[in-house]
């Protein structure tokens, strides 16, 4: 079965006609989303059931039925996704999504969903550094990163030196793997979105913490095959979750109340 993806890249798919004042109706299309299921408390793995929840899936529902499409979702790693749904193999991407022009020329993106800070995580007993420069002057201190994230590229080139071939970063798969050797003190530190971030830490029972001052902001979309006649009535859904309150209470549930195995 052609994903919608594939079916607009050869021009089957006609663009969404909107009704002013509402919202598309889809009409029960497919939407095929890759999604990684490593990021709290966006998206992850429930440890009490299994269950792939969080912010993410909740707004997804949401948009599901606001603008009537069949969500499936297919889950990949970090470094294929954007390849993944560039090619049209997958019809949107979610996980956190650092809005970048660099990622622009390859995939569309939503209008922003979340901002977010850049923030440092470290182990609970971290007393070492207590900064992005206390570290970068400890030659013997290690970074874990994905490549090709923004944590990345601020820990090369506004912590580091600007190497990207630095050995003193770890290069790991997946989020989750990074938070893995920080624990195991294979790595002193992560950075992380402020979301993310704190969904671990509240979920570390003081195994983990966060550190010195913020190291800049980012917006998060989803992201989109280019030319896909997805964007506009994704869009159309986000702005009508801002406006009545929807995404507030998705915060609010997500990174006030919701306590992960609680």
């Amino acid at each position: 079965m052609k994903t919608l993806a594939l079916a607009a890249m050869l021009g089957l798919v006609a663009p969404v006609a909107f009704a002013d004042g509402h919202l598309p109706d889809l009409g029960g299309q497919t939407v095929v989303i890759a999604t990684e299921d490593a990021y709290p408390p966006l998206q992850f793995k429930d440890p009490a059931t299994g269950d792939a929840i969080g912010w993410e899936y909740d707004a997804m529902a949401e948009i599901a039925e606001r603008l009537n499409i069949t969500v499936e979702y297919e889950k990949i790693s970090w470094d294929a996704m954007i390849p993944a749904v560039s090619e049209g193999q997958m019809d949107l991407g979610m996980t956190g999504i650092t809005i970048r022009d660099d990622r622009k020329e390859v995939v569309d993106f939503s209008d922003a969903y979340m901002r977010s800070e850049m923030v440092m995580m470290v182990r609970g007993d971290e007393d070492r550094f207590a900064d992005a420069a206390s570290f970068a002057a400890d030659p013997d201190l290690l970074m874990a990163a994905q490549p090709g994230t923004t944590p990345f590229y601020v820990g090369v080139y506004d912590v580091l030196d600007g190497d990207e071939a630095n050995p003193r970063i770890k290069l790991f798969e997946t989020f989750g793997a990074t938070v893995q050797a920080l624990r195991a003190g294979d790595v002193d530190l992560i950075l992380t979105d402020g979301t993310a971030g704190n969904g671990y830490v509240e979920a570390s029972n003081g195994g983990l913490k966060i550190i010195g001052e913020t190291l800049g902001t980012e917006d998060f979309g989803f992201i989109f095959p280019k030319g896909s006649a997805l964007v506009e009535p994704m869009n159309a859904a986000i702005a009508d979750m801002k406006a009545d309150g929807t995404i507030d209470a998705l915060n609010k549930k997500w990174f006030l109340d919701f306590k992960v195995g609680g």
